[in-house]
């Protein structure tokens, strides 16, 4: 805004003005020679009171002048200031829109942002019902495996039991045939088979002879007698077993002193004949 002045007046015709009717007073004053009547002194009075007023009104003049440029300006001042106020509400008012717009904006992006939390939540249930299923169908038929290969390890345990039998009682036999070629290569055969059995797992043992009976690893054929205290081994007629450390059967032996007689119906070596030996019991082998 540009700054507005006062018009100066040009104070030479005023002051022109007070000379002239000053000269006028004096000139009245002059050519009275006798005392000044009413109406000259009036007259010179008034040409002095006129000159004085001519001598300030340009300073007057001049003030108000000065005054009304000076209260334009405030009220230019006022206005622009008003001008400024009506740009500021202006602005204040789409600032205020945009914060709405932005409050709508943030309003619809949280509801997306639950409503996708609230998916997502139902879709991580599924997800987990459905592994839950899934774990449980695959544990169930991991159960079902696990009973199949204990039950097939419980069969082939049964038939390797049966041929380490035979394998044992055709030993015993050609031990009792006392021919010294039978005996090496019977024995060789009866290894062999022992060392394929470790390498499963299937450790056969037998009782010494002179071996004091022990409960826990030794049976007698028949169940219903208790042997004595002092009980000693005389024969072994059953090879025992462990599976992987676990006693599976144990050994079935023959006491001294006539306290278990020989099962009816045996060839030489106390293995019946008839699989009878097979029967004798045989626990599953429990894996971990």
């Amino acid at each position: 805004m540009q700054n507005q002045t006062a018009p100066r007046l040009s104070k030479w015709p005023f002051f022109a003005g007070d000379i002239l009717l000053l000269m006028a007073a004096y000139s009245i004053y002059y050519q009275s020679k006798l005392a000044m009547g009413p109406w000259q002194l009036s007259f010179a009075c008034l040409c002095v009171a006129a000159g004085a007023c001519f001598g300030i009104l340009p300073f007057v003049l001049e003030y108000r002048s000065a005054t009304k440029v000076s209260e334009a300006g405030a009220l230019t001042t006022v206005v622009s200031q008003i001008q400024n106020l009506e740009q500021l509400a202006g602005q204040i008012k789409g600032a205020t829109g945009q914060w709405q717009n932005v409050q709508q904006q943030a309003d619809k992006t949280a509801d997306l942002a639950k409503n996708i939390a609230e998916r997502m939540s139902g879709e991580v249930q599924a997800f987990t019902e459905f592994m839950q299923r899934a774990n449980d169908g695959e544990k169930a038929t991991l159960r079902l495996e696990v009973e199949k290969l204990r039950r097939a390890e419980k069969d082939w345990l049964q038939v390797l039991v049966r041929m380490l039998d035979h394998i044992y009682a055709l030993h015993q036999g050609a031990l009792r045939s006392g021919q010294p070629s039978v005996i090496g290569q019977v024995g060789s055969f009866q290894n062999a088979c022992r060392d394929v059995a470790r390498r499963m797992g299937l450790t056969p043992f037998i009782a010494q002879e002179a071996e004091p009976f022990d409960a826990q690893r030794h049976q007698l054929a028949d169940e219903e007698s208790a042997p004595p205290a002092d009980a000693i081994i005389a024969e072994t007629i059953a090879t025992g077993y462990t599976f992987q450390g676990k006693l599976i059967r144990p050994a079935l032996v023959r006491l001294r002193n006539g306290k278990e007689e020989e099962p009816v119906g045996t060839e030489p070596g106390g293995i019946e004949t008839t699989g009878e030996q097979n029967q004798l019991p045989l626990e599953p082998a429990q894996n971990a």
